[in-house]
């Protein structure tokens, strides 16, 4: 700012000047006219030309008002008598003082003014046809590079300068380098000596740019977050008016919709590829699913009729077994990948019914017996028959996730057990799988319901898995309009799953 005051000191000395020049000249040529003998209203002419001319050569009403007042004492103290002195022996000189400077006052400020609106309308103008070839060309870039070059370009022929920016990437870092004007058509690519202190200067600005040793950073904003920085040279920034300001952000302003458009054009085809890269890897995990669960069924048949067609002695009874346990889990795995990839696509459809809860625990917990017999499992449930609103194909295979889960984890010889509470106060049915291994990590606490997440302990180290098991556990209870968790148990060693369900049937709006 203090460099701006000093350039309007310079303007001032300078209309001074010409307002003292121009009532010298008009002085002169009263002298001349005096002498030649003319009458004393065309020096008073004289006079009122030259403030009209005063009023064209400088910028605002002030001087135009001075040179009409300095014009008529000037005229009173050369042309009247007595010369050189204030004074007046014709009362009627006063009429002619207040006509010359009420006629001077009219004229000098009627001439400001044109000259003010049409200094206006050239620099509007200028902006406009400026701003308009900015956009054109706006328009045609293809990345932000481009986007930054052209504006580089731009600035640097009308501001006379060789202007530079900098942009920001995704993550709202400064980029390594920037592209500043060397000459016209020619640019060049510079390094940033420190791209955090760069960041820092300009997330902690409070004006409307930052001074440097050799530039000066105007900031441009999205409406997320920086997008770049202009940097125009330090002399240039100092010397610029009020109408290259205004039109330097204005410049800025289209280039920060550009960048903007550019950002949000990219994030769009980014989340269209997403979303089609998504499809196809559904679909064929779909396809090889289908296509798997047909022979793997096959195999667990004939696996499980060859056991018990063997004896238990019979070395082959192993193989059979191992078989069969090693189908059981790949076709556990596929019929896990069909509900993520129902999940994923929208497709689960959640079909309530007064179930036994009894009955769904039962399936459950056979089918774990016959992957793994050697396990025992106990389950609590209430002496009086509870019926709760289920999905009971869903909600059984949460059972089975959990209780699969449980037995991964925990040694043969340790129990597992399932238990199941009505909860009358809040109206829900609380289901809990509980298990004597391991138990959970802190570190692996916070992650155990996300996607392909796998614990890091040793004894899930042994056990094969891909992480989907409790995700979708998760998926089905939110979708049935209950609440999951998973933690360590506090009375001894070992986890606990506990999972609710409401005991009132909600229909689909109070669902969604």
């Amino acid at each position: 700012m203090v460099i701006f005051r000093n350039k309007e000191h310079i303007y001032i000395v300078r209309y001074m000047l010409i307002t003292t020049c121009m009532i010298a000249v008009a002085t002169g040529i009263g002298w001349i006219f005096r002498y030649i003998a003319f009458p004393e209203t065309n020096i008073v002419i004289v006079y009122l030309l030259f403030v009209l001319m005063t009023a064209r050569f400088t910028r605002g009403y002030a001087y135009g008002i001075v040179a009409s007042v300095i014009a008529t004492f000037t005229f009173n103290y050369f042309f009247t008598k007595p010369y050189f002195t204030f004074s007046v022996n014709d009362p009627t000189y006063f009429i002619t003082f207040a006509i010359m400077t009420v006629t001077a006052f009219i004229t000098s400020t009627l001439t400001s003014k044109a000259k003010q609106n049409a200094l206006e309308a050239q620099e509007k103008e200028a902006e406009t046809s400026a701003l308009f070839q900015l956009t054109n060309q706006l328009t045609d870039a293809a990345n932000l590079s481009d986007i930054a070059s052209i504006i580089t370009d731009t600035i640097s022929g009308i501001m006379n300068c060789r202007a530079a920016c900098l942009c920001f990437d995704e993550s709202g870092q400064p980029e390594q380098s920037f592209i500043q004007q060397q000459c016209a058509g020619k640019q060049v690519w510079r390094k940033v000596d420190d791209t955090a202190e760069m960041k820092h200067r300009i997330e902690g600005l409070r004006t409307a740019f930052d001074v440097g040793d050799e530039f000066c950073d105007w900031p441009i904003y999205g409406r997320e977050a920086i997008l770049g920085v202009l940097r125009i040279p330090k002399e240039t920034a100092t010397t610029m008016s009020e109408s290259q300001m205004r039109l330097l952000h204005s410049m800025i302003e289209s280039t920060a919709l550009a960048m903007d458009r550019f950002r949000s054009t990219q994030k769009q085809q980014k989340s269209r590829e997403e979303v089609i890269q998504e499809r196809y890897r559904s679909n064929l995990l779909r396809a090889i699913s289908h296509d798997l669960r047909t022979p793997l069924s096959g195999i667990m048949g004939t696996s499980e009729m060859l056991m018990d067609m063997i004896d238990l002695n019979d070395p082959r009874y192993f193989l059979a077994k191992e078989i069969y346990k090693d189908a059981d889990w790949l076709h556990s795995l596929v019929e896990n990948i069909l509900s993520l990839t129902r999940l994923q696509d929208g497709r689960l459809t959640i079909t309530k019914q007064l179930e036994a809860v009894e009955e769904v625990i039962g399936s459950a917990v056979n089918h774990i017996m016959k992957r793994s017999p050697e396990y025992e499992i106990t389950i609590n449930i209430p002496e009086e028959v509870l019926l709760v609103p289920m999905d009971a194909k869903l909600i059984e295979q949460v059972l089975v996730n959990l209780l699969d889960n449980a037995v991964k984890h925990t040694p043969s010889d340790r129990e597992i057990s399932v238990s199941v509470i009505e909860d009358k106060i809040k109206n829900i049915a609380v289901f809990s799988v509980t298990d004597q291994g391991c138990g959970i990590a802190a570190s692996d606490l916070p992650h155990i319901f996300q996607m392909f997440y796998i614990t890091h302990s040793r004894q899930a180290d042994s056990q094969r898995g891909v992480g989907l098991g409790l995700t979708i556990c998760e998926v089905i209870i939110k979708a049935h309009g209950g609440t999951i968790e998973g933690h360590n148990r506090a009375d001894e060693q070992g986890a606990e799953f506990v999972f609710t369900l409401p005991m009132e049937v909600q229909n689909n709006a109070e669902q969604e």
